[in-house]
């Protein structure tokens, strides 16, 4: 199983925070017989009894999820022990679980399925998502956000750096590891199920240190498949060290001597 660095994912906690703030903001519950936001009065608004966290993490999101709705039953699940032991360890009051989100199930029903910046390493969403909006109950929610910044320089580069002849044929696989779909793929795939749907698409314009930073932000997360398949620590530093020589070039420092990292990022929501 790939180890994930749950200290070097929380080096930037804040920026990573943002897109699941954004996400748990747009989140309304309404009774079972009312799925309209627009015609709601403020007593059909309820609280959710029980929520599940899938890709949990370190339990950033978790927390925010808690600060939320404190009364909520709250689960994490995860297939890192890296990660889930951080997590136990900052919130041992909190159920927690190691699994795959690509086959995890549950018996129970949730008034609220959420995953911040996971499901993007797990294939085959088209089974995936219905999948997990069944454990939505009557009145609940499933709320998504992945990153779709796939295109953007920072992975074309760390692409174009992994088709050099050293370790084009190790590293054949790794992009395959982590990708999204369109946002109309998810609709099309959740509008026959949901009484009501809500995607949309948000840029984030980070501000970090310099070229430095972002290679560590993507050390610690859309690299790692390709450090991972790199047989031995002298490779792993010569491919990051060619990947940040490009970063210098395609993010350049601004006059205040900090960079500007675009990160665009798709959100779903669909109501049962």
């Amino acid at each position: 199983m790939p180890t994930w660095d749950a200290g070097l994912y929380l080096r930037f906690a804040n920026e990573r925070a943002r897109p699941a703030a954004d996400l748990i903001s747009r989140i309304v519950f309404l009774g079972p017989e009312r799925a309209d936001f627009n015609d709601a009065t403020r007593a059909d608004f309820r609280s959710p009894a029980r929520i599940v966290d899938i890709g949990c993490g370190p339990g950033n999101s978790t927390q925010m999820l808690h600060e939320r709705w404190p009364q909520a039953t709250i689960t994490g699940v995860d297939n890192s022990p890296e990660m889930l032991a951080q997590a136990k360890a900052e919130h041992p009051q909190w159920s927690w679980v190691q699994a795959d989100a690509a086959t995890w199930n549950s018996e129970d029903l949730f008034d609220l399925v959420f995953s911040n910046a996971a499901l993007q390493w797990v294939p085959n969403h088209a089974e995936v998502f219905p999948r997990l909006f069944r454990l939505v109950a009557p009145g609940g929610a499933l709320a998504v956000q992945m990153p779709s910044n796939f295109h953007g320089p920072v992975h074309r580069i760390v692409a174009e750096v992994a088709q050099q002849p050293l370790w084009q044929d190790a590293l054949r696989d790794a992009p395959k590891r982590i990708g999204v779909e369109p946002l109309s793929f998810y609709y099309d795939l959740l509008q026959p199920l949901a009484a009501s749907l809500e995607l949309w698409e948000t840029e984030y314009l980070h501000t970090l240190g310099g070229p430095e930073a972002i290679l560590e932000w993507i050390r610690g997360t859309g690299m790692r498949p390709y450090l991972q398949a790199l047989p031995n620590d002298q490779q792993k530093q010569k491919f990051q060290d060619l990947c940040l020589e490009r970063f210098r070039e395609a993010y350049p420092r601004r006059p205040s001597g900090k960079v500007l990292f675009p990160f665009r990022r798709i959100f779903v929501i669909a109501c049962r």
